[in-house]
């Protein structure tokens, strides 16, 4: 098993004490925001059973959300919506979701280390770390507490668009939710440059 604190550590030697770890969930889907979080731990927190989000139930998911409202020393979040999506495209709208996210940090983070192949446009000093919701307890938490807080906001869109059943696919591009883009068209909330949507629009 590979230390999961192992980034962390590194950032600690090189004089770093404020550490976030930065991940998105939602860029995949054909509807709904794309959210990203940012997570300051303490270190050496006692967080079992931490893992990238897309390894847990829902209903650790859930548990593991609530614990980390309670340990964390800084949870920040980073929203941005379809139209923005559609207006600059998905990647350029996550790298802004997870700078958004940092932005909301209360301590403001010394060294970050974000998910993915991408930095992120900030001043700080960070690293991109590909599959680094697996390699870093950091940024395990923020794909934890970014997959929570989309899933919450697709079950409220829920109410607004029942036809579509977002609260069971979230947005994603399932089969009955690409069912009901055919038989409904688009609603607001779907994104009208993916495919899958555009030809409906």
């Amino acid at each position: 098993m590979s230390d999961i604190w192992v980034f962390e550590k590194k950032a600690r030697d090189m004089g770093h004490q404020i550490i976030a770890g930065i991940d998105e969930a939602g860029r995949g889907p054909l509807a709904g925001p794309v959210v990203s979080a940012a997570v300051i731990l303490p270190e050496g927190a006692d967080l079992p059973g931490i893992d990238d989000s897309k390894k847990l139930t829902p209903a650790k998911r859930n548990r593991l959300y609530d614990r980390l409202y309670t340990v964390a020393d800084a949870i920040g979040i980073g929203v941005v919506d379809t139209v923005e999506i559609d207006r600059i495209n998905i990647l350029q709208a996550t790298l802004r979701s997870m700078a958004m996210a940092v932005a909301n940090l209360r301590p403001r983070p010394e060294h970050l280390l974000v998910d993915g192949i991408f930095t992120i446009a900030s001043e700080l000093p960070q690293q991109a770390i590909k599959k680094g919701d697996s390699l870093s307890i950091s940024i395990a938490a923020a794909s934890i507490v970014a997959k929570v807080t989309r899933d919450r906001i697709m079950t409220q869109v829920d109410t607004l668009f029942p036809e579509f059943g977002f609260c069971r696919h979230k947005g994603y591009p399932t089969q009955t939710h690409r069912a009901a883009i055919v038989r409904h068209g688009c609603c607001p909330i779907h994104r009208r440059t993916f495919k899958g949507v555009r030809e409906y629009v």
